[in-house]
């Protein structure tokens, strides 16, 4: 759980040009997960001991940071993400803080689940940038405010721990633990700013509030479902389908370049639990010259058969003409039963969002009581 070694240590002063020429990154193998602190999942910065500034807020925008070299304010220069004050020690003979000094802002989860990983993202923070950063962790019941996640009674476990990091840079730490998450502390030691935090894992509902809804999107990120895979991300991710609420722009969907061969893009999907399919909406919103031209939806049941060998996906809802800048929506003569959704797009081009509304069969919904309990 360490920052890639050239990472370490400050970015040069900003020169003029494109302040990312010089921007450090990697690729990173848990950016395949969803992230957890989008802020469409309803992930938020619930507090933060200081935001002198730059707002705690900034931490989780979209997209990445802005930098405007000539922007001011009445405390100096404008960040896009969270800036604290320097420290200082306690007496003229003592002017540095301690080793044990840290700023910090708590973190709310749109989704909890088990982390994979985090990114520290320091984009344009080059000498004002933390030494260092920990990351902790803790699983609540409820919407606990502030001051009870901080309090003496609540127990944080250690995601990463302190750890140099690089400004100007995308500083990403692998996390191993079997373990579900509702809010996660973030401490820069000892102070500086932040540009962006991205946390990425999978989504561990509750299964009692499952049980509840009764009937529900089975393949929601917000409800546990999840990409497996895809043909095609060259314009937008396939996880923008199972986001929450209606697209609201082309790219908060899924599109694919355009194909000059015979062949026809696809997104494989693992539901929230083994489930019972009863309706399906296929949603092409904002996508007006570029939607899919048509659609099927096939479902399968257990882990065999991923590529349709042994006839394990059984088609749902047959190749369907879609308009575009429409949501569609089919009633299935008979409940479906399966494990994992697979969504065929002709020849190319988008959706929006997939929903799959469904119940959990009594497999099912014993598998997320089992995990929950086991994770928390």
């Amino acid at each position: 759980m360490t920052a890639i070694p050239t990472f370490t240590g400050a970015a040069p002063p900003y020169s003029g040009g494109d302040p990312y020429a010089d921007y450090r990154t990697a690729d990173f193998p848990f950016t395949r997960y969803p992230d957890l602190a989008d802020r469409r999942l309803g992930a938020g910065v619930i507090a933060a001991n200081d935001e002198f500034f730059a707002q705690r807020e900034n931490l989780l925008t979209p997209g990445r940071a802005e930098f405007d070299p000539e922007h001011f304010g009445h405390k100096g220069k404008i960040m896009d993400g969270w800036e604290t004050r320097r420290r200082r020690g306690a007496s003229a003979g003592h002017p540095w803080p301690t080793a044990e000094d840290h700023d910090w802002a708590l973190v709310r989860l749109g989704a909890p689940g088990v982390v994979r990983g985090i990114v520290v993202d320091t984009a344009h923070f080059r000498g004002n940038h933390p030494r260092a950063v920990s990351v902790e962790g803790t699983a609540a019941a409820g919407s606990p405010s502030p001051g009870e996640l901080l309090g003496d009674d609540v127990k944080w476990t250690t995601l990463v721990p302190r750890t140099p990091v690089g400004g100007h840079a995308a500083n990403g730490f692998a996390v191993s633990l079997e373990q579900r998450f509702t809010h996660l502390r973030v401490n820069q030691h000892p102070d500086g700013g932040i540009a962006r935090l991205r946390v990425h894992g999978e989504v561990v509902p509750d299964p009692g509030w499952l049980a509840v809804l009764g009937t529900f999107d089975v393949v929601a990120l917000e409800n546990g479902g999840r990409v497996e895979d895809a043909s095609d991300l060259f314009y937008s991710p396939a996880t923008n389908t199972i986001q929450p609420g209606r697209s609201r722009k082309m790219d908060d969907g899924w599109e694919t370049r355009r194909r000059r061969d015979q062949g026809n893009d696809w997104i494989r999907y693992r539901l929230a639990a083994q489930s019972q399919i009863r309706a399906i909406e296929i949603d092409t919103a904002y996508l007006l010259g570029n939607s899919a031209g048509w659609a099927s939806v096939s479902v399968r049941d257990g882990e065999d058969g991923q590529d349709g060998e042994n006839g394990a996906w059984h088609e749902i809802l047959p190749r369907t003409r879609l308009q575009p800048d429409t949501n569609h929506r089919f009633v299935l003569p008979d409940p479906a039963v399966g494990t994992h959704a697979r969504v065929d797009i002709y020849p190319d081009g988008g959706i929006s969002r997939l929903r799959l509304f469904g119940t959990p069969t009594a497999a099912g919904a014993a598998a997320l009581a089992t995990l929950h309990r086991e994770l928390s």
